[in-house]
């Protein structure tokens, strides 16, 4: 049973807004593209259509190929990982540490497994709380970002300047050698 999330930051979302999820072209693109133009949207759950949580996404990761070291598709596909080797637009959800569920959206074309972790959102300040919070789980693996899914991405018209974004390298990538200084990391700093 997922914790009812907090929805104090949910004055920054625009009531007017349908909340239509993002096409799949929006995400059929570099991780690092995704990953900058995630920042200001808005993920989106539904809880068995009763309740509705709308958050900003407020840090994302960006994992970009199989030649990234930080990225699970390094060493190919596997039953983990095949789901990052499909279509973009698809959630990709795995378990680390034997405790906490990362949520992932994959980007780029099939064949390149590449991702955009969502790090933060709402008041959920890491990407355990954050799939805690909202009742995340392997369940979500391999489903569409849609509305059918109940969790998907929308555009609430939230505009993030370059002002108010930080790059930095990645979290907990320290088995990656060089690549673990790339800043593929990014936060809105004022949210």
């Amino acid at each position: 049973m997922p914790i009812r999330p907090r929805t104090d930051t949910a004055e920054l979302v625009p009531s007017h807004h349908e909340l239509e999820p993002l096409p799949r072209e929006f995400f059929a693109r570099s991780a690092l593209v995704v990953a900058r133009a995630l920042i200001g949207k808005c993920l989106v759950r539904d809880f068995n259509n009763r309740e509705r949580v709308v958050w900003p996404i407020t840090e994302t990761e960006a994992y970009i190929g199989a030649h990234d070291l930080a990225c699970h598709g390094r060493f190919g596909e596997t039953p983990r990982t095949a789901v990052m080797f499909g279509p973009a637009g698809v959630w990709y959800v795995y378990f680390i540490y034997g405790m906490y569920w990362m949520l992932n959206v994959v980007t780029n074309t099939p064949g390149i497994p590449a991702a955009v972790l969502i790090r933060a959102a709402g008041p959920a300040n890491g990407p355990g709380k954050l799939t805690k919070h909202l009742g995340i789980t392997r369940a979500e693996n391999g489903l569409p970002a849609e509305c059918a899914s109940k969790l998907w991405i929308a555009d609430a018209g939230l505009s993030v300047s370059r002002k108010e974004l930080v790059r930095t390298p990645r979290i907990g990538v320290d088995y990656a050698g060089d690549w673990k200084e790339k800043q593929y990391r990014f936060v809105w700093k004022n949210a």
